[in-house]
Order: C-alpha cells, then structure tokens, then sequence
C-alpha cells in the first residue's frame, strides 16, 4: 500500500491548495453577490433597462460558474479521499492505480481553477478576436502564419471552445497573407491575450531547394469581443469603408461580388476586413465590432479613456520584439521569452498543447 500512503501524504497540500483557492474566490461575497442579483430580478422594473438587466445577469452567470467549480473540486478531493478508506478497509491494493488517476483529476483541476482566478480583467470572461498576420519572411512566413492558424483552432477545439472564420486572404504560393477569427468560449480573451506579440520560427525552409535553414515571423493580434450593449462612437468622418470582392471558397454569390468589407480608421491606421458573411450588410457589421473591439483594446493599453485621444500607426509590427521562438532545426524546442518556459516537443505546442505558456504568462500578473 506504498502507493496509497504516497497519495496520502500529498493530500495535505491538496487541502492547502483548496483553501487558498476558496480564499482567492471569496466564496462567501460570490454567494453574497448572486443572491443580490437574483433578488433585484426578481423586481418588477428590473427589465426597464434591457442593457442592465443583460448585464446583471451575466454577471451572475459568471459567478454561479466560478462558484459550481469551487463545489465540484470539493467534491473530487472528497471522492479521492473515500477511495482511500475503501482500499485501506479491503486492503486492496489494485485500487492505487485508480486513486492516484482520480487523484490527478483533482490536481490538474485545482491547477486550471487557480489559474482562473488570475482571469479578473474587464474582458477576461469575453469570447476573443484573433488576427494573424504573415511578417518578413515571404512564402515561408505567410506558411508559418497558416500553421498558427492552425495551431490555435487545435487549442480551442481541446477546450471545446468554438472557432468562427470572419475574414481569410489566401497568399498566392501558399499558405495565407492574414485571418481574423472568432474564438468563442469562457475566458476565451483571458487565456488568449497572452499570445498577442510577434512569433518567431526557425526551420529547415520546404520552400528551399537548397534545403537551407530560414527564420520567419509572423504576428497574432487579440482584442475582446464586445457585447452589443457597450455603446462607443465612432465618427463617421474617421473611418473609411471599401468593398472589393471576396476570394476563396464560399459559392458563386462571394465570388461574383464585391461583398468583402475593408474599414479603416483613419486616426489610428487600424484596418479591419471581413468577408465571410452571407451578404454585404452582415460583413460590415461584423467590421465594425471588430473596430470597435480593437479601439477599446488599444485605449486599455494606452491608458485612455476617450477613445478621441487616440492618434498615431497602430497597424506597425515590430519584428524585433518577438514573444515566442519556435526552432524546428537544428533542433526542437519552442520557448517564451517573456517567462523563459520551454519545451522541446514542438508538435505537441503546434497541436495545441499552449497552456504551458499561457498559464506562465498569466501567472506574472503584468
């Protein structure tokens, strides 16, 4: 029963690990808090004022979740420790194999809970917006932009999350010049904010017939989905709207006209196409909240709170600040250089395995 004893040893600092998470989430103000909420619905005016009411109620949501999680990795720890008793009581050793997976279940839970708390920013709990752009590097850098493309669909589908393609221009050699897409799920801007930056690989070039080794960059974008009841103006007369005609896949109606939108706002140089949507009309309202969401984006980081104040390039990439090399030769490791974590397996992270350097980036609560 060496196994067991082992997992009973560690399970003190599970318990420690518990009760600092419940500390962090202040269980006692979340309960406060819905209870609040559900009393003020509850009212008879409380739909008066749509936005508020939508508002109020979402913030419950978010709540009761963080509350159901705290509750259901009670409920594993407690689990773990019956499996205990029933083993030690039977004297059963075949059953350390399955305590010490379930055992694991908890940890890694507690682990992604308490990264969860990190996740309090304005817009941590929105869906998130991602733009890629091909850098320096010609063919192979539009290549490498199409295999993080990939890479961050590979993540969201492991988090179950859901990906919705608004915009995608195609390079003429292959691989793509930019995408912008929509990645939809709880904490999906919290988690992703950390990718934002310029991302560096180093490989051995399939688009070399001398077989030489190249380094390409390209850079992701991310920036909040807004909700429809936050209302930001933007005057007409700083914007400018362009349609062309859309290209890729999508029937002869995207072929055939100019349905792609192209929105510039002129103060900042911010350039926002989208083209996958069924109509014209559609295309430019989806423009325009991504517009939006990247100007209050911006404002957050320039500390500014009218979005007036915002003038100067905002489109530039600095190839020089890059956050996240990805060497494929002449060996295999992909490091952050914001934290310094590392990993030499470089398809793992090209499937998705990101959480390493999400989680590291967001523990430094910068």
């Amino acid at each position: 029963m060496l196994e067991l004893d082992q997992i009973k040893y560690e399970l003190d600092d599970a318990r420690s690990g518990l009760s600092e998470l419940s500390e962090a989430l202040d269980l006692a103000s979340l309960e406060k808090r819905i209870d609040e909420i559900t009393a003020l619905s509850e009212n008879q005016d409380f739909w008066n004022d749509h936005e508020q009411a939508n508002k109020l109620l979402k913030e419950k949501k978010n709540r009761e979740t963080r509350l159901e999680g705290f509750s259901s990795l009670k409920a594993k720890l407690e689990d773990v420790e019956v499996m205990i008793e029933l083993a030690e009581e039977e004297n059963d050793e075949g059953m350390a194999a399955e305590v010490r997976e379930a055992f694991k279940d908890f940890k890694d839970t507690l682990a992604q809970r308490t990264i969860d708390t990190l996740l309090d920013g304005e817009y941590d709990a929105n869906n998130a917006i991602v733009t890629i752009h091909a850098g320096s590097g010609g063919t192979d850098a539009q290549d490498w932009a199409e295999m993080l493309y990939r890479m961050y669909n590979r993540w969201a589908e492991k988090r179950k999350y859901k990906v919705k393609l608004f915009d995608l221009q195609n390079a003429d050699e292959g691989g793509i010049k930019s995408a912008t897409f929509l990645v939809a799920g709880e904490n999906a801007y919290g988690y992703l904010k950390t990718e934002k930056g310029v991302h560096r690989i180093v490989r051995i070039s399939p688009f070399d017939s001398s077989a030489r080794r190249h380094t390409s960059f390209s850079s992701v974008d991310v920036m909040p989905e807004i909700d429809d009841e936050i209302n930001i103006e933007i005057s007409p007369d700083d914007i400018r709207i362009d349609t062309f005609r859309a290209s890729g896949a999508g029937g002869q109606h995207v072929n055939k006209t100019d349905s792609a939108i192209r929105i510039t706002h002129i103060p900042t140089n911010i350039v926002v196409s989208v083209q996958n949507e069924r109509s014209q009309h559609q295309n430019k309202d989806v423009a325009m909240r991504i517009l939006k969401s990247k100007l209050i984006e911006v404002a957050e980081r320039e500390h500014k709170d009218n979005l007036a104040e915002l003038a100067g390039d905002y489109s530039q990439i600095t190839w020089g600040s890059q956050i996240r090399s990805y060497v494929f030769h002449p060996y295999s490791m992909v490091k952050d250089h914001r934290t310094d974590a590392e990993t030499g397996n470089v398809q793992a992270v090209m499937d998705g395995e990101l959480d390493m350097f999400i989680n590291e980036k967001l523990k430094q609560r910068d």
